[in-house]
């Protein structure tokens, strides 16, 4: 064992030891309102409203694909690669990377000279670990890896090996964040206060209420200039809003349409929305009999009026979608647009013999959804397909979705990954059964497109595949979501994020 090793298992030790002093502490110093949390621009404090709960800290547990897990786990820990803001993927922890021939195995070159926050050596022991931590947890980021195993090599590089061709394996890393070599697999010591290689580390946590972070004075990069960047939870979206224009809060995102010509009426706020990853998706169950021929879910699909839709509803944060990708995400190749026509609609569905009787389940979980359902279903009603809209509480959402128990599945679906094989490869081929829809000819393109890390070659074929995709209507594809942010004007550094986690280290100065 070596001296790195011998003090990484006494820290682990004395974590565990005095894990309930520790969180009594934390608890203690933790705040999530008003005072030392809300700074200004002379202390050098920021304060963020995110658009969900930060539960857990732990980016390999059941809670590791959770929006706010990922928001604080960016900034505690590293990865091998992460996406920029608008996507690209760039080099974290890993300074190359590289396929073998056939796609089966890649491997990671990695920085030399990397520590921990509590100065101890990051190396290739830790990147196999966490891998190894992550995928024993069968969380829901380790569903990326099936059959996936890492090797290492060198103290410098690490081999991760897939028992099929996999191009994608850089984007999914994404999610995959390195701890220190010995962490448990239910380490609440550890996560209490967290030892990570990002640019912060934890000040104080309160689940569901609050996280503080100050700067990571081991951090390989650029030191964040924040002196302390809290980041709070107000469920309540008029209460966020408030909170902006108060001062009492620095940035919040995700804010809906209709409150967004308020703020940027306001001087000292500035206001952007940003293209995403994510797009309104409502899959066609193709295993009902209703529902198993082309031409009927291409006749619903023309039956709605999506554009003026979206117009009402999302002016500002939608726009048509040309493909059953967004424009963000490696392998999106624009499709002919399918044009609204509700007596053509109506003629086709005729001709199909399609049962005017029966009614459609759509179902769909969060309420900010229930208008645009409502819009579908009214204007559906208007050439006589009736439709039941179903609103459900996620955890029978997803239990239901992946039962096929309904006939149209409306969700707002993100690529994170920024490459289609996370969505059109995993999604889309007969053996997921997601939507009862099987294309022998499409799993052919779709495996292509795994197997050959040329991105033009790869985006040419998710675009072959898109075309199937889009023609057999395997579902209808409404509207790509762009994120839409505001902040105080004073605070410089701050860049928008296309999948709505943006990095506080990159602010440079301000603060309300």
């Amino acid at each position: 064992m070596t001296r790195t090793r011998e003090r990484r298992r006494s820290r682990l030790v004395r974590l565990a030891t005095t894990a309930t002093a520790g969180a009594a502490l934390l608890a203690a110093c933790t705040t999530t309102t008003g005072g030392d949390d809300t700074g200004g621009a002379d202390d050098g404090e920021v304060t963020v409203a995110g658009t969900y709960p930060i539960e857990s800290l732990d980016p390999h547990g059941a809670q590791g694909a959770s929006t706010g897990t990922q928001l604080a786990a960016q900034e505690i820990f590293s990865r091998l690669v992460k996406p920029d803001a608008d996507g690209t993927l760039k080099g974290d922890l890993a300074t190359s990377w590289k396929p073998n021939k056939d796609v089966t195995a890649w491997t990671f070159t990695l920085r030399d000279g990397v520590t921990f926050s509590d100065g101890s050596a990051l190396d290739a022991d830790d990147v196999v670990a966490s891998f190894q931590r992550m995928t024993g947890l069968n969380g829901p980021n380790a569903g990326n890896f099936p059959g996936d195993t890492m090797t290492r090599t060198s103290a410098t590089e690490v081999v991760l090996h897939s028992p099929a061709p996999d191009a994608s394996v850089p984007g999914k890393l994404g999610t995959f964040y390195v701890l220190p070599t010995g962490v448990g697999k239910d380490d609440t010591a550890f996560f209490n206060h967290p030892v990570g290689s990002g640019p912060f580390t934890v000040a104080a946590f309160t689940p569901s209420e609050s996280l503080a972070l100050v700067p990571n004075s081991k951090y390989r990069g650029t030191r964040p200039a924040p002196r302390r960047v809290t980041i709070r939870d107000i469920p309540e979206l008029a209460a966020r809003l408030t909170a902006l224009r108060t001062g009492e809060v620095d940035v919040v995102w995700g804010i809906p349409d209709d409150q967004l010509a308020a703020l940027k009426g306001q001087k000292d706020l500035t206001v952007r929305t940003v293209p995403s990853s994510a797009e309104f998706t409502m899959w066609f169950n193709s295993s009902v009999s209703a529902l198993k021929d082309a031409e009927v879910r291409r006749a619903i699909w023309q039956a709605v009026d999506f554009g003026t839709i979206i117009r009402e509803l999302y002016p500002e944060t939608g726009r048509p979608a040309d493909a059953p990708v967004t424009g963000v995400v490696l392998g999106h190749v624009a499709q002919q647009p399918v044009t609204y026509d509700p007596k053509a609609a109506k003629a086709a569905l005729t001709a199909a013999g399609f049962d005017f009787t029966r009614k459609l389940r759509l179902q769909f979980a969060n309420a900010e959804f229930r208008p645009f359902v409502q819009a579908v279903v009214s204007d559906l009603q208007k050439v006589g397909v009736r439709v039941d809209p179903l609103e459900k509480e996620q955890a029978a959402f997803t239990e239901d979705l992946l039962a096929l128990k309904w006939d149209i599945n409306f969700q707002q679906l993100a690529t994170p990954s920024y490459d289609a094989a996370s969505n059109l490869g995993r999604l889309y081929t007969c053996a997921a059964e997601r939507m009862g829809y099987c294309n022998r000819r499409l799993d052919g393109v779709l495996a292509a497109a795994g197997a050959t890390a040329d991105k033009k070659r790869r985006t040419d074929l998710y675009g072959q595949a898109s075309r199937i995709i889009w023609q057999d209507a395997v579902g209808m594809y409404p509207m790509s979501v762009s994120i839409a942010y505001a902040w105080n004007s004073h605070l410089t550094g701050f860049v928008p994020d296309a999948s709505g986690l943006p990095d506080f280290a990159t602010v440079r100065t301000g603060g309300s």
